[in-house]
């Protein structure tokens, strides 16, 4: 065989690799094929998260502003236990197929909720207290309870090794011994979670104590939540996760708050607390004042700063929660003041009085931070890949492996490196089930001060390194994952065990 004939075979089979590669990626599930620099995760010099804001098919989905009617904000009820004792207060929580109308000139589409059409109440879980709360499953398919924050035993934790089955109850016991913060509650059985997220399963939970402080904290008054997610409708109004999922991460062109398009908000005091929840299967969220002013961050996941943190801007990757204080001092009634999530309004507060709310909130906080020293890892963990390619340490869960085993009691430092590759990065929010743990570092540097708090979930930005730090106090099997919802579910995710 002559040479012209060697170098003409030679670049045929080179021209039906790359043919079969590009074949790959642009047909695979959720489309690999990148568009407008959709998964850059870079890092500004004040520690926010950018990035995974489009990820759809190939193309980015930026959000639109909304010209739907202004509406009422939904607050989330209140649930009311069944019984209380001095020891301990019961719940009943079930899951619900339901109907919701999002849209003015729409039709109702096919939602799921907790103990109603769409999302959940808020659940009162006051420390030092035991509460029990019956879980209900009236779906027609397998769900599960988790309660992401909460510092519970495994067997309590509703992972997806706590499957419930249609028609199927059972009951938890949570014995609440952690610090006053915002947390909440979604199903986490594999394979559907992300589609029972998507289609309206999230609720509140708020562990509260008797000490009075000085933050506002009436109710649906001057301390409200926002469960922010963003969706994809069709033409009609429906959601359609079927046709809408995207295997690297589901996103949407629509801001939705508490299930509502739009909303508005009457404020009556001069100080507002907003509880912020990015409820999202994948969407990162840049939240910010529509007037440009700062606003006041005291809490991350887990409970108070230790001390709070003016911002302009403020990112929540998936599952991440803040709260923050909005201050309508300088204001006058009438005026109207919209939060934003990357830079599209979608809550509006109108002043309409301006009580002065007794005490001074400061008081709050002591003012001295807590320990964010960092020190040697006492383990290494890579996330890896885009897609159904995506993994932990180059491993993909399997419910039948342990892949990290830990005394109870001890206090462990992991880093967390999320390696790039070849085809894009993305930030990857990285959750641990049953524990707080605090973040010592960020590629070798202090994180901001807004990030000094409690924590279960950490944005890793592409290249970076993290270091957390936490103690092991409860017994059992935990999930450790990303949390864009599709990653979890094609295998990034592994289990820990305390023993």
């Amino acid at each position: 065989m002559n040479r012209v004939m060697k170098w003409i075979i030679g670049m045929g089979i080179v021209s039906i690799m790359i043919g079969l590669l590009l074949l790959l990626f642009t047909f695979a599930p959720g489309g690999w094929m990148m568009g407008n620099g959709s998964f850059m995760g870079d890092r500004d010099d004040g520690g926010m998260m950018h990035g995974n804001g489009g990820m759809g098919r190939g193309n980015t989905i930026d959000l639109i502003t909304s010209d739907e009617p202004a509406q009422p904000l939904p607050i989330p009820e209140r649930l009311q236990p069944d019984r209380v004792t001095d020891e301990a207060l019961y719940y009943t929580v079930r899951t619900e197929r339901g109907k919701h109308r999002f849209f003015d000139e729409g039709v109702n589409t096919e939602t799921l909720g907790y103990n109603g059409d769409l999302l959940g109440p808020m659940i009162e879980l006051p420390a030092g207290k035991t509460v029990y709360i019956n879980t209900i499953n009236q779906l027609d398919e397998p769900t599960s309870f988790h309660w992401h924050g909460l510092v519970i035993p495994g067997e309590e934790d509703g992972g997806p090794h706590h499957s419930i089955e249609p028609g199927e109850q059972t009951q938890v016991r949570l014995d609440i011994d952690q610090q006053p913060g915002t947390l909440w509650f979604h199903p986490h059985p594999m394979g559907a979670t992300a589609e029972q997220v998507y289609l309206g399963l999230a609720g509140l939970l708020y562990v509260t104590d008797q000490a009075e402080t000085e933050l506002p904290n009436e109710y649906g008054v001057d301390d409200i939540p926002l469960i922010v997610q963003d969706r994809l409708f069709t033409d009609d109004g429906q959601l359609d996760y079927d046709r809408q999922m995207n295997v690297d991460g589901t996103v949407g062109d629509t801001l939705i708050v508490n299930g509502a398009i739009n909303t508005t908000f009457d404020v009556t005091t001069n100080m507002l607390r907003v509880r912020l929840v990015n409820g999202s299967n994948a969407r990162n969220l840049d939240f910010s004042l529509s007037n440009g002013k700062a606003f006041t961050q005291i809490a991350t996941d887990g409970g108070l700063l230790d001390k709070p943190v003016s911002l302009q801007t403020l990112t929540l990757t998936p599952s991440e929660r803040a709260e923050i204080l909005i201050d309508f001092s300088d204001l006058s009634i009438g005026d109207d003041l919209a939060l934003q999530a990357d830079g599209i309004p979608f809550t509006t507060f109108t002043v309409r009085d301006e009580v002065e709310q007794d005490g001074e909130w400061s008081d709050a906080f002591d003012g001295t931070s807590a320990p964010n020293e960092s020190s040697v890892a006492d383990r290494r963990l890579t996330l890896f890949g885009m897609g159904n390619m995506v993994s932990i340490d180059g491993k993909q869960f399997d419910p039948d492996r342990i892949d990290i085993n830990v005394q109870q009691g001890s206090t462990e430092v992991w880093e967390i490196y999320n390696r790039e590759d070849m085809m894009g990065r993305m930030t990857h929010p990285f959750h641990v089930h049953g524990v707080q743990f605090r973040i010592l570092e960020r590629d070798g540097n202090p994180p901001p001060d807004n990030e000094r708090g409690w924590k279960d979930t950490v944005a890793v930005a592409p290249g970076e390194k993290v270091k957390i730090e936490m103690t092991f106090r409860e017994t059992g099997t935990f999930m450790y994952h990303c949390h864009i919802l599709e990653h979890e579910e094609n295998g990034m995710m592994g289990q820990l065990k305390v023993n």
